[in-house]
C-alpha cells in the first residue's frame, strides 16, 4: 500500500469515498501508539474502506513557556509509519489551512471537565483541543474516529463533545500501549535522558501497585460474599486479611466496594519514592475519577474509574492512567 500525503482538505474530498473512512489524528512524531491506532481503524474500516491519519501540531494546545518550537516534527519518518500501519492518506495540513485568518474567536469550550486535572495543570488545554479535533472532523468527514485510551481525560471530553453538540460521528478508544518496561509510549519520551528515564518508570509503577491493591481488595470481597454471615464469616475474613495484608478486612465484611483511599495509597506510595530519587519526580498529580466528568471518587463507589498521574522529570511532563473496575456490593 502507497500512502498519500495530501496538504488540503479540498483534496482529501475529491478522493471518491468507499466504505467507512476511519480517521486518527495526531501531532506527528509518531510511534508505536500511533501505529497501533492505525492498525485499529485499518480493521474497523476494512479493506474497501479509508483510513485518514491528520498530523498537525496545534498551536491552541500549547500554553506559555509549554513546548511548541521544540514539539519534533518528524513527518518523513510519519508517512512510513502510517504506511505500514495501513494508512491510505496522510494529512498533513498548515496551520493557515486550519485556521484560515488566524486563531479563531469562537472555540469549543470544554466545560467544567476541562477545568480538572490536566485542565487545572494546563489552563485552556482542553479548549484548544476540542476546538482543533472538531475543526478536524468536519474537515476529515469521517464515519469514525480512534483516540488513545493514554490520553483520558482528552478522550473523555471528545466523547462529550460529540454527543453534547450531535456530531454524526463514532468515537472509538484504543488501550495505552508500553514499552517492555512498562513506560507508557509518547513523543515526549525522548526527550528523556537515561536516569531521567528510570526516574519516569515510576508513573506505570505506582498505576501498577494501585491497580494490584485494587485486585487485592476485589478477590478479598468475592471470597467474603462467599462465607455465610456469621461468625465463622468474620473468622474467615481475618484469614484471609492476614494472608493479604495490604486488604481492609473491615471494609469486606460490610460488603463495601474496594477502598478508592487505599488504592490512591498504593500508588502515591511509589511516586514518594521517586521524589527521593536522582534526578526526582515532580508529582503533579495523581487522582482516582470517575471517567464521566473527571471527579474523585468516593470509597462507596461502583462502576468504572481511572486511576491517572501526572508528573515532571527534568523538564519533561508525562501522564498515564489506568482503568479500574469497582464491584458492586451483593
Amino acid at each position: 500500500m502507497t500512502t498519500t500525503l495530501l496538504r488540503t482538505a479540498d483534496d482529501l474530498h475529491a478522493r471518491v469515498r468507499h466504505g467507512r473512512r476511519a480517521v486518527v489524528m495526531t501531532m506527528g512524531a509518531l510511534h508505536e501508539g500511533h501505529a497501533t491506532l492505525v492498525r485499529a481503524a485499518r480493521g474497523i474500516a476494512g479493506p474497501d474502506g479509508e483510513v485518514v491519519v491528520t498530523v498537525f501540531v496545534n498551536p491552541l494546545q500549547f500554553g506559555a513557556g509549554e513546548d511548541l518550537d521544540r514539539y519534533p516534527r518528524t513527518l518523513d519518518a510519519d508517512l512510513k509509519i502510517a504506511e505500514e500501519a495501513g494508512a491510505d492518506v496522510v494529512l498533513a495540513p498548515s496551520v493557515d489551512e486550519v485556521y484560515p485568518g488566524g486563531a479563531p474567536q469562537v472555540r469549543v469550550s470544554a466545560g467544567p471537565m476541562g477545568e480538572r486535572l490536566e485542565g487545572a495543570s494546563r489552563p485552556g488545554h482542553f479548549d484548544g483541543m476540542l476546538t482543533v479535533v472538531a475543526k478536524l472532523l468536519h474537515l476529515t468527514r469521517p464515519d469514525v474516529a480512534l483516540y488513545g485510551q493514554k490520553d483520558a481525560q482528552q478522550l473523555a471530553l471528545i466523547r462529550r463533545m460529540v454527543h453534547d453538540l450531535n456530531f454524526g460521528v463514532e468515537i472509538v478508544g484504543v488501550p495505552t500501549v508500553r514499552e517492555d518496561d512498562g513506560l507508557a509510549l509518547s513523543s515526549r519520551n525522548r526527550y528523556l535522558s537515561p536516569e531521567e528515564r528510570r526516574t519516569a518508570l515510576a508513573l506505570s509503577q505506582a498505576l501498577f501497585a494501585g491497580r494490584d491493591r485494587h485486585a487485592a481488595q476485589e478477590a478479598l470481597r468475592a471470597r467474603a460474599r462467599e462465607v455465610p454471615a456469621t461468625r465463622a464469616r468474620a473468622e474467615a475474613l481475618s484469614a484471609i486479611g492476614e494472608s493479604r495484608a495490604a486488604a481492609d478486612t473491615h471494609a469486606v465484611v460490610k460488603a463495601v466496594p474496594g477502598s478508592a483511599a487505599a488504592v490512591r495509597a498504593a500508588a502515591r506510595l511509589v511516586l514518594d519514592e521517586a521524589a527521593r530519587l536522582t534526578p526526582p519526580l515532580a508529582l503533579d498529580y495523581l487522582a482516582l475519577v470517575d471517567p464521566a466528568d473527571f471527579t474523585e471518587i468516593d470509597d462507596d463507589f461502583t462502576g468504572e474509574a481511572v486511576l491517572a498521574v501526572a508528573a515532571r522529570v527534568g523538564s519533561t511532563r508525562l501522564i498515564d492512567n489506568l482503568p479500574l473496575t469497582f464491584g458492586a456490593a451483593s
